[in-house]
Formats: C-alpha cells, sequence, structure tokens
C-alpha cells in the first residue's frame, strides 16, 4: 500500500523557499548578462513568468543604458556589494515610472554571477507623503481657526462701513463700495471653506458598500458634469463592505470623479474615466500609542486619460491652495486627504500623460474584532499616522 506521504507535492529546496518568500524582486545574473533564476515576486514586478525570464538577458528587461547594468559590472570587478537608490527601471511594458533602491552583491559560490535585489520605492514614498500630509493638516487646522477668529469679524465691519458709505456716495463710488462689498464676502466664504479641515470631530462609521458609493457618483456625474464621458468600471464583486462613513465617501469619489472629467474635458469622444476596486493585502499603518496596526486591504482608483498632473506638484498636491485650475482654490484634494486620512486611510496620485491615477487604501470593516479609530489618536486628529510596509 502506498503512504499519503507518497501522493504529496514535492518540497522545495530551504533555499528555493525563502527565496519565494521574500517580497522584493531577487535576480541571479550570469557572467553572460542572462538570467539564471528569479523569485516569485521578480515575476510580478516584470510580469512575466520564471521560466520566460530565464530566456532572457537583463539588458532587454531594463531601460537602455540603465545604470543597473553599470552597476553589475562593478560589483563583477570589484568583488564587493553595492547599493544605490531612487534608480528609474520603468519601461512602457512594465509601467512608465519603476523607482526602486538596488542591492548587488556577487555570489561567491559562483564566480561571475550577481545577485540583484528590488526595493520598489513607491510604498516607502507614499508612506513618507502621508507625513508631509499630517504636516500640512496641523497647518491648515491652525489656518482654519485663525482665520474663523481673527478675519470674519473685522470683515463684518468693514463690509458695514462700505455700506454706509454707499448711502452718501455718488454713482462712481458706490461701485467701489459695492467692490469692497463683494469682495468681503467672498474673503468670507473662503473662510467658511477652510473652517471644515478645523472639524475634528469623531466620524461615525459602519459598514459600506464601495460599489453603491461608486454606482451613486457615477449617476451624479453622467447626469451633470461628466454626461458626454465614457465611464468604465473593473470592479471586484468579492470585496467585503469598508469601514467608513458613506456620505463622506460619496463626497471623496464626487471630488475625484469631478476632477478626473475636468482633465479629460478637452478629448472630446476619447475621454475616459475609469473605476476599479480590488483588494491589496500588505498595507498597514501604525497607530501612535497602540500595539496594532490597521490594515489597508481595500484599494478603490480613479483612472483618467487626461494630459496628467505636473510632475512639480505631484509632491504636493493634497496641500492647501496647491492647484492646476486657473480659477480653483486648492481646497478640494486638501478636503478628499483630510477625509480620507479620517478614516485611517491612505490617498496617493501617480500620474503620466494619458495615464492619472488616484489610489485610495482603506481598512475593511470587521464584525470580529474592534477597529482603531484613528480619531482618537493623540497626535493630530483626522491625520494618518506613521505607516509602516509589511508585504508588497
Amino acid at each position: 500500500m502506498n503512504s499519503a506521504a507518497e501522493f504529496r507535492r514535492p518540497v522545495p529546496p530551504l533555499g528555493e523557499a525563502i527565496l519565494n518568500a521574500l517580497p522584493n524582486p531577487v535576480l541571479l545574473v550570469a557572467p553572460d548578462g542572462k538570467i539564471v533564476d528569479a523569485n516569485i515576486a521578480a515575476e510580478s514586478f516584470f510580469e512575466i513568468s520564471t521560466q520566460f525570464l530565464k530566456r532572457q538577458s537583463l539588458k532587454e528587461l531594463v531601460p537602455f543604458g540603465s545604470p543597473l547594468l553599470a552597476l553589475i559590472e562593478q560589483v563583477r570587478a570589484s568583488g564587493s556589494p553595492v547599493n544605490e537608490y531612487k534608480v528609474d527601471l520603468g519601461t512602457p511594458r512594465i509601467g512608465g515610472d519603476r523607482q526602486v533602491d538596488l542591492h548587488v552583491a556577487p555570489l561567491t559560490e559562483r564566480p561571475g554571477h550577481i545577485v540583484v535585489m528590488l526595493q520598489e520605492r513607491t510604498i516607502a514614498d507614499k508612506m513618507d507623503r502621508q507625513l508631509t500630509h499630517r504636516s500640512a493638516a496641523r497647518s491648515v487646522i491652525a489656518l482654519a481657526a485663525m482665520l474663523a477668529h481673527e478675519i470674519k469679524n473685522p470683515l463684518s465691519g468693514i463690509r458695514g462701513a462700505a455700506q454706509l458709505l454707499e448711502q452718501q456716495a455718488s454713482s462712481e463710488d458706490r461701485m467701489l463700495t459695492r467692490l469692497i462689498c463683494d469682495e468681503a464676502d467672498r474673503i468670507v466664504t473662503l473662510v467658511d471653506r477652510m473652517e471644515v479641515f478645523g472639524d475634528d470631530r469623531p466620524v461615525a462609521r459602519g459598514p459600506v458598500n464601495i460599489h453603491s458609493v461608486l454606482d451613486h457618483v457615477k449617476r451624479l456625474a453622467q447626469s451633470g458634469f461628466a454626461r458626454n464621458i465614457k465611464f468604465v468600471e473593473e470592479y471586484d464583486p468579492s470585496l467585503p463592505p469598508v469601514l467608513a462613513n458613506q456620505d463622506q465617501l460619496i463626497q471623496v469619489f464626487l471630488n475625484l470623479v469631478k476632477n478626473a472629467a475636468e482633465a479629460v474635458a478637452d478629448l472630446g469622444t476619447d475621454a475616459e474615466i475609469q473605476l476599479t476596486t480590488a483588494f491589496r493585502p500588505g498595507v498597514r499603518l501604525s497607530v501612535p500609542g497602540k500595539k496594532t496596526r490597521v490594515s489597508l486591504p481595500l484599494e478603490f482608483c480613479v483612472k483618467d486619460n487626461g494630459s496628467g498632473v505636473p510632475e512639480d506638484l505631484l509632491p504636493n498636491l493634497f496641500d492647501p491652495f496647491v492647484t492646476t485650475k486657473q480659477t480653483g482654490s486648492g481646497l478640494g484634494l486638501a478636503l478628499v486627504a483630510k477625509i480620507v486620512g479620517d478614516h485611517g486611510g491612505i490617498i496617493e496620485c501617480e500620474s503620466q500623460p494619458r495615464k492619472t491615477t488616484f489610489r485610495v487604501l482603506m481598512p475593511m470593516y470587521s464584525t470580529t474584532k474592534p477597529q482603531p479609530d484613528p480619531s482618537k489618536r493623540d497626535d493630530v486628529p483626522g491625520t494618518p499616522a506613521p505607516a509602516s510596509q509589511d508585504t508588497r
């Protein structure tokens, strides 16, 4: 009789198992530049199988003249490991912007063979930018409080004085007093919009079906500002509920879709907005004062094929008063970032011509384990905590 062990799948060697467990792409490069071996993460990074990778030369996978090729030759000549940071390995096939940190070392057991490990900077930079958003939120909250208490009252007096002068002014002077009143009203309206950033009350949250939210936003958009724009939906129907406030989520995605519609307004029949949802385990945020971390496995994206966001604006896109619109106030995306932060989530923008993506990562609703409430943290209400990367 055959034992059960005879029918088990063969267990891979320990070294191979450890290599495949690593979240970072690892390649073994032969002296002639051919790829000898690769782990599972490398398959995902280059979007081809290991068997196909083994038939490729490294220079066929990376951009022409890539610093990685020179780095390998340097390591091969010196026999010492070398690290290099923020190297772009993007190609049209795997994506136009794929910045990585390179860790290159010789394999002493095989002379001339080089081990290359890639560490994508996308997640790390995303987390760093969240800290920038926290700092911006502090500034906005302080500014909102100052504006509300120190500016609105004097403006009321200025407007009242202008109205009194208007009663006795000539027709020409009356135009100037009316201008004073209109500008005072405009400043008050701006201050009122700013005051929302100072609202640090806890957000009432519960289970929300994100697809219902996106469908509602889509209907609103198609009945108004996005009437002639094509919508493409790629949803994961098995997605669990998100832990959120439904009204605020509608506000977030309505704002993002409106921005996308304005970005593609000049494309005519080629204008397209894509809405996607997916489950992406691996990103967690640490919460100050707690040992637990908040997992952010739910990914919601709003994509458009517009001209893209200028590269110099990307790092500060969610700061207040930063805008590409001639008549915009620059508060819409800042408010979006605040709401997402209030929910303990992350929002990030990736942009290149004809492909701009606003990506929101959120916690899912759980009935078995209480969720940490980011609104009760000791640092800044309504902003994400410092983040750490588990796997990606």
